[in-house]
Formats: C-alpha cells, structure tokens, sequence
C-alpha cells in the first residue's frame, strides 16, 4: 500500500519498479491506483512514484511526500 504522508490517503499499490540499467538502483515505483477493474486491467490508473518521494518503505506499506503526478494514461 503507497500512503501520501501529507494527506493520509491510500494512493494504491506498488505494481512494478524502474531501475537504472546502468547503476542498478531504483529510481521510480509503478503505483496502481485504487478504481475500476477495467482501468487495472488496462493499466489505465498507474501513477510514477519517483524513488526521492518515498520516505519510509516496509513489507506492507510505503510512505510517500507530495510530489507532481506523472500520469501514465
């Protein structure tokens, strides 16, 4: 679960990462958000994170700062 830390609000869920080929670090998570079947299957609701957004991260949450959206649609 990806939470915004300055809102408190469930952005979705992490459902890939990007990786520097060169370096081998992650520079962005894939979040889908949270709306209709259609849209997830289409992926049609991702939303990058950029890696400097994320301020804690666990095996069941990551917590993000505000940041500009990159709308992947």
């Amino acid at each position: 679960m990806v939470i915004d830390v300055n809102t408190a609000e469930c952005m979705g869920y992490v459902s890939d990462i990007e990786i520097d080929e060169r370096t081998g670090r992650i520079t962005e998570l894939i979040v889908r958000r949270k709306n209709g079947f259609l849209s997830a299957l289409f992926h049609l609701s991702e939303t990058s994170v950029p890696w400097r957004a994320i301020t804690a991260m666990s095996e069941d949450f990551v917590l993000v700062k505000s940041f500009e959206f990159d709308e992947n649609t």
